[in-house]
């Protein structure tokens, strides 16, 4: 027991045990009390009880007690921010790499959708390129004459081949000549003038004998001198080299 007549001991008074219950509420490990031999012993105790007494006397002192509650809190209090820190720190590390892998994938997703768009467009354009190409095939093979088969046809044939090449002559010239030199037989031959005493007789609608027919043949047209419009096309290239036209062609030529 502690001597009620030594000054700084005796029981805990109600401050000591407030302090004490705060540090061990706020979770101190473990409080340091500082404990040090009393400095107050009486100087009229007697010696015999000094020598007897083996309890260690203990001296409590509250400025020391206050000042490590307050030093334990501090610290605790410096871990708890701590951890909420890191924690709030790992919460926006989170929400960032978050908002970032949605912003990646919202980009990929932009220029995906764009690719698309592009690759369509460039796809549309190529088949409305190929429908213009194949209706304008079309306008022409409906826009190309289409022509008898007959002199009349044969004629009108010749003629626009004739205007296409620069040579001259007239509906009129040709069918004149044709009706007298084959009455408009395309397989009309010459068998007995001088031609075919010669061994090259005359022959188609224009009584075209084989060496003019090689020599005035218009590239274009079949290379058969019983063909009708190549007939009239050689024979009108002949004559306007040699007269003019086939319209001053008013006899055997």
């Amino acid at each position: 027991m502690f001597s009620s007549r030594t000054p700084g001991l005796g029981r805990l008074n109600k401050t000591h045990k407030v302090s004490i219950a705060g540090v061990a509420a706020a979770g101190a490990a473990a409080l340091t009390l500082s404990l040090v031999p009393g400095a107050h012993t009486a100087s009229a105790q007697p010696a015999a009880q000094a020598k007897s007494s083996t309890a260690t006397q203990v001296a409590w002192t509250p400025t020391a007690d206050g000042k490590q509650a307050s030093n334990v809190q501090a610290v605790i209090a410096k871990q708890y921010t701590h951890s909420l820190d890191g924690q709030a720190n790992v919460h926006t590390v989170g929400i960032t790499k978050s908002d970032s892998e949605s912003k990646a994938k919202t980009t990929a997703k932009a220029k995906a959708e764009a690719k698309a768009k592009a690759a369509a467009k460039a796809k549309a354009k190529a088949e409305a390129k190929k429908r213009e190409k194949t209706t304008s095939a079309s306008r022409s093979t409906v826009r190309k004459p289409v022509y008898a088969n007959n002199l009349d046809g044969w004629i009108r044939e010749s003629l626009a081949i004739m205007k296409k090449h620069g040579i001259p002559g007239s509906y009129n010239g040709i069918h004149r000549n044709v009706m007298r030199e084959s009455s408009g037989n395309p397989n009309a031959i010459n068998l007995w003038d001088i031609n075919a005493q010669n061994g090259i007789p005359s022959k188609g609608l224009l009584q075209v004998i084989p060496p003019t027919f090689k020599t005035y043949h218009v590239k274009g047209t079949p290379n058969n001198i019983y063909n009708p419009v190549s007939n009239i096309v050689a024979a009108c290239n002949y004559a306007a080299d040699k007269y003019g036209s086939m319209d001053n062609v008013n006899s055997a030529y």
